[in-house]
């Protein structure tokens, strides 16, 4: 598969019963770059400005099921307040209305969720992805579209990996610059 490097400057909308609310924008200095074919974009996104030439303007909107999903009641749990307590005491600090947190379920999958409630007898969370149920537009420009050369791909690879291809520094390979000061994975020579 050839992989492109695409950067693209755009606002984002959220369109809620016939209002338009922007919640994310880049800027042309610092735009949305990525590689395509790593899913590190929402595939529809990616799809809609994959063959975009530089310069070129877009405006297109995705359905929930295009972006994030339907947003699923069943994702609201609540959870028993001994989960988040660190040496018997509750994690004030960490754990608060709008907080999001890392949970593992029991295949020791780690997931993100937002807290929404804390009350004496449980904590409520929403695993929910922030933009789930949203219909989504984004306006903007192509700013680049060119392939990616192989160091960015293996750049991105690496970063992905976790660092020097998930070996922590042991494979005796050398991990380049940034090694040790977490520009690698933290791995140590």
């Amino acid at each position: 598969m050839d992989h492109k490097f695409l950067a693209v400057h755009y606002q984002l909308y959220s369109l809620e019963n016939g209002s338009k609310t922007l919640i994310e924008q880049t800027s042309e200095d610092h735009p949305f770059q990525f590689i395509s074919g790593f899913g590190v974009s929402l595939p529809a996104l990616e799809q809609h400005v994959l063959n975009l030439g530089k310069g070129t303007h877009f405006d297109f909107t995705l359905k929930p099921e295009e972006a994030f999903g339907e947003y699923i009641p069943e994702g609201i749990h609540k959870l028993e307040c001994s989960m988040f307590e660190i040496n018997g005491k509750f994690d004030t600090q960490n754990v608060y209305p709008g907080a999001i947190i890392t949970l593992t379920d029991s295949d020791q999958n780690r997931f993100m969720a937002r807290v929404d409630k804390v009350e004496p007898d449980g904590v409520t969370v929403d695993t929910n992805h922030p933009m789930a149920g949203k219909t989504l537009n984004f306006v903007g420009e192509m700013i680049e579209n060119r392939p990616a050369t192989d160091e960015e791909v293996n750049a991105l690879i690496k970063h992905m990996t976790g660092g020097c291809g998930g070996c922590g520094g042991h494979c005796g390979e050398g991990c380049g610059e940034g090694c040790g000061e977490g520009g690698c994975g933290g791995c140590h020579e």
